[in-house]
């Protein structure tokens, strides 16, 4: 399984940034998909993600980031708004099967800054 995420960046507080994730390999009959990201002096955290029981998103998100999954193309994509200077950090998109455990992709870098 290998998971591409794409579409970081620098950005202004307040304004919008789309993440991708393209997703390859085996990837039939995953239980999780989703975003975590590791803001500086912080663990990596859930950002957002879809799982067996439907979509969850972190407290913080706070109704501005929206995710989403398009299995026809294999793409994970969290859309951002209102962005925040805290929201700076590298984000990940990760797959996770029972027994076999989580794939992640190689992050990608937001930078919220003006």
């Amino acid at each position: 399984v290998q998971l591409q995420a794409s579409g970081g960046g620098l950005v202004q507080p307040g304004r919008s940034l789309s993440l991708s994730c393209a997703a390859s390999g085996s990837i039939f009959g995953m239980n999780a998909w989703g975003w975590y990201r590791q803001v500086p002096g912080k663990q990596r955290e859930m950002v957002a993600q879809i799982t067996n029981s439907g979509t969850e998103y972190a407290d913080f998100v706070q109704g501005r980031f929206t995710f989403s999954r398009d299995s026809a193309k294999n793409t994970l994509y969290l859309q951002m708004n209102s962005l925040k200077p805290e929201d700076t950090g590298v984000y990940y998109c990760y797959a996770y099967r029972w027994r076999k455990g989580t794939y992640w992709g190689q992050g990608t870098q937001v930078t919220v800054s003006s």
